[in-house]
């Protein structure tokens, strides 16, 4: 019974098919970007032929001074002034800081891009690691060539560094989502087994971002991955791990994506030895993944991380940007005092307080936390 109707029914079905499959192909072919999911799906290739490693300047010569307390008349144009001359004669000249050179080196990589901003983040960002002992910046240019001008201001602090040229490679070029930093990031760590640079701390800062002193001696003795919280982040104007109990179970971050480790790329400092575990270890050309695939690419577990910044509760880095953005509401549907069993209670209040975010019960982005990539509410911790 019904056998000619069926048959008609599975040649129309089939038709329907090929015509579809068919209006498809002849879109890809015609608009070759129309779907460029491949920007957050596609797995890069972790060696490209054509990625580039130029070392324009290096200096491993601690030599950094009072800057500008030393001027000599070549270096002025102008008569001193007043205040000028009695400073030069009231205050001494200040020393570096006087340290027994047994401390763990950190090697901060710092990728940057030609752009009007460029030569005042680093000097905004200069001026910070002067402060700094121990410390080797590696600064990635996103360039064909070596920039003379951008050496002139970083070899002025005195801080022992390297300067990269290192282009993002063509074919990420102009892309939607273009994995910008990364192919820096990956000539920083070529650097750093090139030079056979085993013992130490990396940490990845971006020109950009500010920079509590305090933040370095707490990821100095960095054992294997430590963690902490970044401010200025997404819809909650914070990224920071959950923390209970001094172990770190889950994460805060409004851009879930699926992603094991969604954590910001100035929030976590690796050890080289940890590092050296892991020779292949790198940074895949995979836009808004960075941090996740390099984290995963060292089998970071769980168990491994250390929490800083009082257990996750204070903010020594903060994702600034030249830029102004309104503060973001957060909703919490639940008793705040519970969130005291947590770092998030005193993170969140703090950053309240400095008016990063605001809490609201009813209002805002829906606050939610990230347990080994999946989503969970916050009675997950207490149910």
């Amino acid at each position: 019974m019904g056998g000619p109707r069926t048959s008609i029914f599975l040649r129309q079905k089939k038709f329907q098919f090929v015509l579809v499959a068919a209006v498809v192909v002849f879109l890809i072919v015609l608009f070759p970007n129309l779907y460029d999911s491949e920007d957050y799906e596609k797995e890069y290739p972790l060696l490209l032929e054509n990625e580039q490693l130029v070392i324009c300047y290096e200096s491993n010569v601690d030599s950094r001074k009072a800057l500008y307390a030393a001027a000599t008349l070549s270096d002025v144009t102008d008569e001193p002034s007043t205040t000028q001359r009695n400073h030069h004669q009231q205050a001494p000249q200040q020393q570096p800081q006087q340290v027994n050179g047994t401390e763990p080196v950190i090697y901060f990589v710092t990728p940057t891009y030609p752009r009007r901003e460029q030569i005042a983040e680093i000097i905004r960002l200069g001026q910070t690691l002067m402060h700094v002992p121990r410390l080797h910046w590696i600064v990635a240019d996103d360039t064909n060539s070596c920039s003379e001008v951008l050496n002139s201001h970083i070899r002025k602090f005195g801080i022992p560094y390297t300067q990269l040229a290192s282009p993002m490679p063509t074919m990420y070029r102009g892309r939607k989502n273009a994995p910008r930093g990364v192919a820096n990031r990956r000539a920083a760590l070529n650097w750093i087994r090139q030079n056979q640079k085993k013992t130490g701390v990396l940490y990845f800062g971006d020109d950009d971002n500010t920079f509590d002193l305090k933040l370095f001696s707490e990821i100095r003795y960095t054992k294997k991955v430590s963690m902490f919280p970044v401010g200025l982040i997404g819809d909650y104007g914070i990224s920071s791990p959950i923390v209970r109990n001094g172990r770190v179970e889950g994460f805060f971050d409004s851009w879930p994506a699926k992603r094991k480790w969604p954590v910001d790329m100035a929030g976590f400092a690796v050890s080289l030895e940890y590092l050296a575990l892991s020779p292949n270890a790198t940074m895949p050309f995979k836009a808004g993944y960075e941090e996740d695939e390099f984290l995963k690419s060292i089998g970071l577990k769980l168990e491994d991380i250390e929490p800083k910044a009082r257990n996750c509760t204070e903010i020594l880095v903060w994702h600034t940007q030249t830029k102004s953005s309104k503060s973001p509401t957060v909703r919490i549907s639940m008793d705040r005092q519970k969130l005291d069993k947590l770092n998030l209670g005193a993170l969140l209040r703090r950053l309240e307080s400095m008016g990063v975010n605001h809490i609201s019960e009813s209002e805002g982005t829906t606050a939610q936390a990230i347990v080994n990539g999946s989503v969970k509410p916050f009675s997950f911790w207490f149910s």
